[in-house]
């Protein structure tokens, strides 16, 4: 099961052994979710244990929320997360370095199939989710199972990414879409009419 977990195969996620690892992972996430916001270096500690991977600097505002408690979760450098960030992290999941979270983003890597007698007998299947570096996911962001999102890229709030996204674009909706690609007038205005003062 553990190999089926990870190879996008129909696998049954309630074993017991692969119960067991859960549990001890969901502990130290219940441990993460208690601590105040002085205990800044107890976070940090956490996080680490947690995660398959942590870079430097990231910070995840609890409460946050992971069917593995983040063993499966590979962060870079940089990465900030607001409250409730939801990572179904049944396999892997990537971000790379300097990528914002918005609140109640999910990033959800677990499937299940479509003909009903197989999710009767309770079948799952999981394929990776990659984000790239220096993105921003909006407040309320969806990532469904085996979506890229490119570098540089931003995904506007409420958005449902059903399909790969690439570089250095603002894409938007249910299904997301790319909007247009980041330009001249970005460097100009961050947000509608408000120039950039440097």
């Amino acid at each position: 099961m553990n190999e089926k977990q990870h190879n996008g195969e129909l696998y049954l996620p309630n074993s017991s052994e692969l119960l067991e690892q859960q549990t001890i992972c969901l502990d130290k996430l219940y441990d993460f979710n208690q601590t105040r916001p002085t205990e800044l270096e107890k976070r940090t500690q956490l996080l680490k244990e947690m995660f398959a991977e942590i870079g430097k600097d990231c910070y995840i505002e609890p409460p946050f929320h992971a069917n593995w408690g983040g063993a499966h979760i590979h962060f870079g450098n940089n990465v900030y997360a607001n409250f409730n960030l939801t990572c179904v992290d049944d396999t892997h999941i990537y971000v790379g370095d300097n990528t914002m979270f918005g609140p109640n983003v999910t990033l959800a890597t677990a499937g299940h199939p479509i003909l009903p007698e197989l999710r009767e007998m309770q079948y799952q299947y999981n394929i990776p989710i990659v984000i790239g570096k220096n993105c921003w996911l909006g407040s309320g962001v969806v990532v469904l199972p085996g979506v890229t999102i490119g570098d540089n890229t931003v995904i506007g709030a409420g958005s449902i990414v059903t399909k790969d996204i690439p570089s250095n674009v603002v894409a938007v909706g249910n299904p997301c879409k790319v909007l247009r690609a980041i330009n001249e007038h970005d460097k100009i205005y961050y947000f509608r009419n408000h120039k950039i003062k440097r």
